[in-house]
This record gives C-alpha cells, structure tokens and sequence, in this order.
C-alpha cells in the first residue's frame, strides 16, 4: 500500500421519511434507512446498523482471503454469518458488540488448522475491527470438503 491515508467518499442523501440514498462513484445506489426498531424506521432497507455489522464482517473476509493468498491457503469457500448488537450506553445508543461466524471449507485435513489460524491473524489484521470501539467476538469453523 502507498499514498496514504486513502479516501472513500460517500454521499448520503435524504429522500423520504427516513429514507436515503447512498451513492459511491461507480458503483450502485443503496438505499438506507432508520430499522424498524426505531419509530417511523422501515424494514427491508439496509440500516447504519446493518452497514456496520456487515463493514465488519465483510473486512474480516477480504482479510482473511489477502492473509490466505499470501500463506498459499487453498480453500473452497468463506461464508460469515454476523450479529451486531445495538445497546443503550451513557452516551446515548452504540453498536455494542459483533459476533462473526465464519466457516471456511479446505480440501484437506492438514489445512484445517492452517485456515483456522489465518482466520484468527485475519481477525487480529482487520483494519475495520482495530478502528471500532465494539466488542468483535469470533466463533470461526473450518469444515473439509
């Protein structure tokens, strides 16, 4: 990596009601929007909770497929599944924890520890997980194929 720090820009902007769109050059409008827990929120439509439960889990991912290309890891596949926890603090209200489920598949027995250990170094190396003040807890499986 060089030139940093790297920039990401974002434009949100209101639409209705508690809906929004987001907008990143190049790539396709998402529309957000307050969760249905919330008064006037709309279900179906990706919330700031959502976004950030999945910003955390999908860097534990690209992580974990950067570590693994790196160390010569074969594996079939990468799925996580993540619960982000929403709590009421002093502060007021905070994404208090993240749990991640990821499963990895490896076509044989002697990666699976291997795979299991890049798991655990992807989730100490996620840039996102550093920079959030949430609990991030992993349950990792690796199953062979």
């Amino acid at each position: 990596m060089s030139d940093l720090p790297h920039e990401y820009p974002v434009t949100v902007t209101w639409q209705e009601a508690k809906k929004g769109n987001m907008t990143i050059p190049g790539l396709p409008d998402l529309q957000v929007a307050t969760p249905p827990e919330f008064p006037g929120g709309h279900a179906g439509i990706w919330s700031p909770e959502h976004l950030f439960t999945a910003a955390v889990a999908s860097c534990l991912m690209t992580t974990f497929i950067a570590i693994a290309e790196n160390s010569k890891l074969t594996f079939k596949s990468f799925a996580c599944d993540s619960k982000g926890y929403l709590d009421k603090a002093e502060k007021g209200f905070v994404m208090s924890k993240v749990e991640l489920f990821p499963v990895v598949e490896v076509y044989e027995e002697k990666d699976k520890e291997r795979a299991l250990r890049i798991l655990e170094k992807a989730e100490k190396a996620c840039l996102i997980s550093n920079s959030v003040k949430s609990e991030v807890h992993m349950q990792p499986e690796v199953l062979v194929i």
